[in-house]
């Protein structure tokens, strides 16, 4: 097991009091799985720029990290983030300097492209409520397995906002056009059965299984051929912007790639002996 630096113990206590001076982000590797906790559980895990910043960061650094396999997203407390910090943000308002725009352009969207593309699986742990950019957020993960009590609300109308963080994006590929406007004009905080129902989430489970289940899921996906789950989400998002002639060139660059991996190798070896197949992630 390693952590960073500046983190929490390995278990970090996740019970809603963050001790003075605690880390925003706590980071655990363990086993090849990156949790990654979003740690203001007094503030329902809001976005301040210390916690953006260490994100960012932490984000870059676990997805080029050969040794992380998988890559977990959850929060401290009783939310799992409820967006953009606004006491912070009324504080920033008389600074022409600093606005939403520039948070969208040097945070937001570094972090969804971090959580959307890098070559392995993301699971976003969904402890409570998920809200504007925290919502975006999950939704930018493979994965989403909520707890029974935890919540998802666009925000953004209810305090005059666009979207950001991909939600215009990423909505309308998991629930439609129509559907998507419906949620993000009319926000409201969608409960997680119907969140499931919906198909927003992959899965809900007891609040006191959340960790055990996504653990199991991520223990798999670690396990599991990293570099061909990272070509699947490659292929994946191309081919949402794409024609079929061009998801056709690109599915065979990238069935080029993972068919001289050596876990392909290893793949059919196993197969041919009738064994279970060992995976290195590359």
């Amino acid at each position: 097991m390693t952590e960073s630096p500046a983190t929490a113990p390995t278990r970090p206590d996740t019970t809603g009091a963050a001790a003075a001076g605690a880390q925003p982000l706590l980071v655990e590797v363990d086993g090849g799985v990156a949790w990654l906790r979003l740690n203001r559980p007094e503030a329902m895990n809001s976005l301040d720029n210390a916690l953006k910043d260490a994100l960012v960061e932490a984000l870059s650094r676990v997805g080029e990290d050969p040794a992380v396999r998988c890559v977990v997203l959850t929060g401290s407390g009783r939310a799992f983030c409820v967006g953009q910090d606004l006491k912070e943000h009324v504080r920033s308002l008389s600074d022409p300097d600093s606005t939403l725009a520039t948070t969208v352009t040097d945070h937001y969207n570094p972090i969804v492209i971090a959580l959307s593309t890098m070559n392995k699986p993301v699971i976003a742990a969904l402890n409570g409520v998920a809200a504007g950019a925290g919502l975006s957020f999950a939704l930018a993960c493979d994965f989403r397995i909520a707890a029974e009590g935890a919540g998802l609300n666009t925000s953004f109308a209810g305090i005059a906002l666009s979207c950001d963080s991909g939600a215009s994006w990423s909505l309308p590929r998991l629930v439609g056009p129509a559907r998507a406007k419906e949620l993000l004009l009319l926000p409201r905080t969608v409960p997680a059965a119907e969140a499931l129902a919906l198909g927003l989430v992959t899965k809900v489970v007891p609040a006191d299984e959340l960790e055990q289940t996504v653990g199991e899921l991520a223990r798999t996906l670690a396990d599991g051929p990293t570099l061909a789950y990272g070509s699947i989400r490659r292929a994946v998002a191309y081919s949402a912007g794409t024609d079929l002639a061009d998801a056709l060139a690109h599915e065979a660059e990238l069935m080029a790639l993972t068919g001289g991996s050596s876990d392909h190798r290893a793949a059919v070896d196993a197969f041919l002996a009738k064994e279970n197949p060992t995976y290195s992630g590359r």
